[in-house]
């Protein structure tokens, strides 16, 4: 089989970090290439240096595709190729409709006028490539997430595409969404087209990958044909140690109820009409771990914001009681004050402040902590952001690195590191391991431990049902805003929860 692309001894140095270190890829015509690595590996560090993103004379090494060596200065000079890389975050304007999404830049024009009957006709020949039946004119923003990844695709596809990388493209997908997509890579694997597709989820990749590259900590350490694929083996690669169990032990210490909501109703933000969370009534106690499983929709997001100071929601109603005390949760600070945290599932918009270094985004929460009567104390908030760095192992060249620079997992641990600081009685993690790698997870699930260990109460919300059954003491079930089951995670199984979702969708 032909190579149409090799990358030869690739290095790439930012301040005080060698991120990539002579790191080898080669990608063959019509094939699905995989690379995988710990966050931090340097897979998506590679691709932006294959795409131009970080142009040629910033990094060593050697770039050849279709058998020419190519210096690219910038993405607009790959794309020219035929090499379309598609982010992890979508770059997609949401108040534009899809028609001018995917010309954006490049409209169909005579004599300088943008021809939008040309654009429309093509995009509604895009879309059926990709399986969408929208209107060109539908915006962008009244697609879900999974839609949206699919105007990317039929985008790329409008820029005559020869090699295709995705990162981490299912990351927000459901399984539906998801399976639709990797569907999709075949059948462009089929037409010729080669993809590079960067994956946490190993099962993902085991379907539809021909080869897999893994990458750790910024060099090349093997690259497995389809046949000596399997996840026991990638995850050895890639952590560099055998991961024997992927959920560390615990014995747990349970006491008394910590936390306790009654009758809880919740609202569309929006749409006040419509019932998002209906009735819910569950407790977490102290020392224990519970979990809240259900599909995409299911309300689980809701219930913890509106939970949380209401920050999602209208129309609430209810009670919390904290340690058997009746609790005014209705904003944000008096939610904090009576000891609840809330870790986001985007970490990016909501969880961090991405342009600020790890130093003030570890303290924010709790600046009373590292202050002396009402002003900040430098010394003590570098003490505190020090030692929560050393306790959540956070990757950084120092406690002044910008957490935008960070990986995705350490990303999440300065998150972590946040709302540990305001040292709260309930932690609710909402995906706490999304889009981070099996190292990283293990490293959180170890701290939630040590949370428990300490007496408090932990609430995850996780779509990864294996995941629940290896951390959780206890789960609920939640489908269409209301609780369908409870089960002691002793006794659950991935069959039981979906059977627990399956009869209620049936009633």
């Amino acid at each position: 089989m032909d190579t149409i692309l090799e990358m030869r001894n690739i290095t790439k140095t930012f301040p005080g970090v060698k991120a990539l270190n002579n790191v080898n890829l080669n990608v063959r015509k019509g094939e699905i290439h995989a690379l995988v690595g710990e966050n931090g590996a340097g897979k998506s560090t590679l691709m932006k240096v294959l795409s131009g993103v970080y142009p040629h004379g910033s990094y060593e090494g050697e770039i050849f595709y279709k058998g020419e060596e190519q210096r690219f200065r910038d993405i607009s000079d790959s794309e020219k190729k035929g090499i379309i890389i598609i982010h992890q975050e979508l770059a997609l304007v949401p108040l534009l409709s899809i028609a001018e999404n995917i010309f954006l830049g490049n409209e169909p024009a005579k004599f300088g006028i943008i021809d939008w009957h040309v654009a429309e006709t093509r995009t509604r020949e895009l879309l059926a490539k990709v399986g969408l039946k929208e209107d060109p004119l539908t915006l962008v923003t009244n697609l879900g997430v999974g839609k949206q990844q699919l105007v990317e695709i039929a985008k790329a596809l409008s820029k005559e595409v020869e090699l295709l990388i995705l990162d981490e493209p299912t990351a927000s997908l459901n399984e539906k969404d998801s399976d639709a997509l990797l569907e999709l890579l075949l059948e462009f694997k089929a037409q010729g087209i080669s993809s590079i597709l960067i994956s946490h989820k190993l099962n993902e990749v085991g379907k539809v990958a021909d080869r897999i590259t893994v990458l750790r900590d910024g060099a090349t350490i093997e690259t497995l044909d389809k046949q000596d694929i399997s996840e026991d083996k990638i995850v050895t690669l890639m952590v560099g140690r055998q991961l024997a169990d992927r959920y560390p032990q615990r014995v747990p210490n349970i006491g008394e109820v910590v936390f306790e909501v009654k009758d809880w109703v919740v609202h569309h933000h929006l749409h006040s009409d419509r019932t998002v969370v209906n009735g819910i009534g569950m407790n977490v106690r102290k020392g224990e771990v519970v979990g809240i499983a259900g599909l995409m929709g299911a309300g689980r997001t809701e219930f913890a914001m509106s939970v949380f100071g209401r920050a999602y929601g209208s129309k609430i109603s209810g009670e919390v009681f904290i340690k058997g005390k009746k609790a005014d949760v209705s904003t944000i600070g008096r939610a904090i004050d009576n000891g609840i945290a809330y870790v986001t599932e985007d970490r990016k918009t909501y969880g961090l402040n991405l342009i600020d270094h790890i130093k003030h985004n570890t303290t924010i929460v709790n600046l009373e902590g590292v202050s002396s009567n009402g002003v900040l104390d430098d010394m003590t908030e570098l003490k505190v952001a020090n030692e929560y760095r050393t306790k959540t192992n956070i990757r950084s060249s120092s406690i002044y690195q910008k957490t935008g620079n960070l990986s995705g997992g350490n990303q999440q641990k300065v998150v972590l590191s946040k709302w540990l600081f305001a040292n709260p009685d309930l932690l609710i993690l909402d995906e706490p391991t999304r889009g981070i790698d099996v190292g990283a997870k293990y490293e959180i699930y170890s701290i939630i431990n040590q949370l428990v260990a300490t007496g408090k109460s932990v609430l995850v919300i996780s779509s990864e049902m294996p995941e629940l059954l290896g951390i959780c003491d206890r789960i609920y079930v939640m489908n269409q805003g209301k609780l369908v089951g409870e089960m002691a995670a002793s006794e659950a199984s991935q069959e039981k929860i979906m059977r627990a979702i399956i009869r209620a969708e049936g009633k």
